[in-house]
């Protein structure tokens, strides 16, 4: 199920004709991160460097230069090493990077400080996302200020740097049928990894131990890391959003939120489910359980060619505050809730974001000011939650609702007809999912 060659040569062609003549991008790969003394953290390519050539070796670069007589896409990588190769595995070396790779021509990483500042030379202007690297816009810096010192012989130095990422990433925003297919896998994956924690959930059990089921089929179904660190937050620590300590006891009657994503061939998945710790919702569960569902229904059916990106979490957030307001929980009528944006203290954060390489995908949300269009091919996850916390400013809530989080999440494709939820195979109805953790 990988990108095909051609696939890559043709993002990289696609990014060129974007570019004006006499201007030239640059896009670096990762570097291995240290974790620990002399133990590094899984290599994981960058996600701009791995669109555009599908090479998954570190301390690599690409260079385009749109209209070169020589060849417009360059590769530094490292070179073959019989040493490292006995440890580390085989490295591709530039010998073969342009058979596999498909690019014009590859040289040692080793020349680029010989080979990189001549193609800068003449540039009117350079595409480069500064910021990412910071080692390596200081190299590239330096190499600027010597050409800049050879100005009064005749040399013409860039005169101006721009960020390469509103190009590149609006076509990483629109995802082809590979990567959809891509996609579509990791969400099936991910779906059956949230049914097996499900199934394996009982009071007296650790979030640890969850964590091991989700991660145990993401594994065993190709999918080498999790796109995330899993959530997998019980009782009150569902409140925390980003709580990843996953280390406390499940407790009967209380529920637990786990927002887990695979990575498979590179591409994640974003899937969020709540379900109860002893297989059966108490009805304080039910009742703001079914707001949340009845919010993302309503989210999830506005996201269409046409809307704009912020709609899906408009109508969600109409009726976690419609329902809200049933529950006795905020008080006056939804316009007044929303002036006042007192649903803030239970309704914190937004309910989309972009999906594709990275759990938090690339691509601008707004456009000259306002809010973009959904188009075709676009995917973004929709995740409406409630979160009732133990503190000060809940204070005079009766005591059944307080600990309580709540957060449903999917995955979708935006299509020229309906919304495809692409991790629908994870129950998410109460009778569902009650009937999952019965079986």
């Amino acid at each position: 199920m990988n990108v095909p060659l051609s696939e890559f040569r043709r993002r990289r062609e696609r990014l060129m004709e974007m570019l004006p003549e006499g201007t030239l991008a640059i896009v670096p790969g990762a570097t291995l991160r240290r974790r620990n003394r002399d133990v590094d953290y899984l290599f994981r390519q960058d996600s701009d460097f791995y669109y555009l050539t599908g090479f998954t070796e570190e301390d690599a670069l690409l260079v385009m230069v749109p209209g070169r007589e020589h060849g417009e896409t360059i590769l530094f990588c490292q070179e073959r090493d019989a040493r490292y190769e006995s440890y580390n595995g085989e490295r591709l070396g530039p010998d073969r990077a342009s058979q596999m790779l498909g690019v014009d021509d590859a040289f040692p990483v080793s020349d680029v400080g010989d080979i990189l500042p001549g193609l800068l030379e003449g540039r009117e202007r350079v595409y480069l996302t500064l910021g990412e690297y910071p080692e390596f816009d200081k190299q590239l810096m330096h190499w600027v200020t010597d050409i800049r010192a050879r100005e009064s012989g005749g040399v013409v130095a860039p005169g101006e740097f721009v960020s390469l990422k509103h190009l590149l990433h609006e076509l990483r925003l629109f995802k082809s049928a590979k990567e959809l297919s891509m996609m579509r896998e990791a969400a099936r994956i991910t779906a059956q990894a949230h049914i097996r924690a499900m199934q394996a959930c009982q009071p007296g059990m650790n979030e640890l131990d969850l964590e091991a089921e989700l991660t145990y089929h993401f594994m065993r179904n190709g999918a080498r890391s999790p796109a995330y660190p899993s959530i997998v937050a019980s009782g009150a620590n569902a409140c925390v959003l980003h709580y990843i300590d996953n280390r406390a006891a499940l407790r009967k009657g209380e529920l637990v939120l786990i927002d887990a994503g695979c990575e498979y061939e590179h591409y994640a998945a974003d899937l969020t489910r709540t379900f109860p710790v002893s297989g059966q919702y108490t009805d304080v569960h039910k009742a703001v359980y079914e707001v949340v569902l009845e919010a993302q229904k309503a989210a999830i059916d506005r996201c269409r060619v046409g809307e704009h990106f912020n709609a899906p979490h408009d109508a969600a957030l109409a009726v976690m505050i419609e329902g809200l307001i049933d529950l006795k929980l905020l008080s006056g009528s939804l316009d007044e809730v929303l002036e006042k944006a007192t649903y803030q203290r239970f309704c914190p954060h937004k309910s989309s974001h972009w999906l594709g390489l990275d759990v938090h995908d690339v691509g601008d949300y707004r456009i000259d000011g306002a809010w973009r269009e959904l188009e075709a091919g676009m995917v973004l996850t929709v995740e409406p939650g409630i979160y009732i916390r133990d503190d000060e400013n809940n204070a005079g809530l009766a005591r059944k609702w307080k600990g309580l989080g709540i957060r449903i999440e999917d995955d979708v494709l935006i299509t020229r007809k309906d919304p495809e939820v692409l991790t629908a195979a994870a129950p998410k109805e109460i009778a569902e999912v009650e009937a999952v953790m019965a079986g």
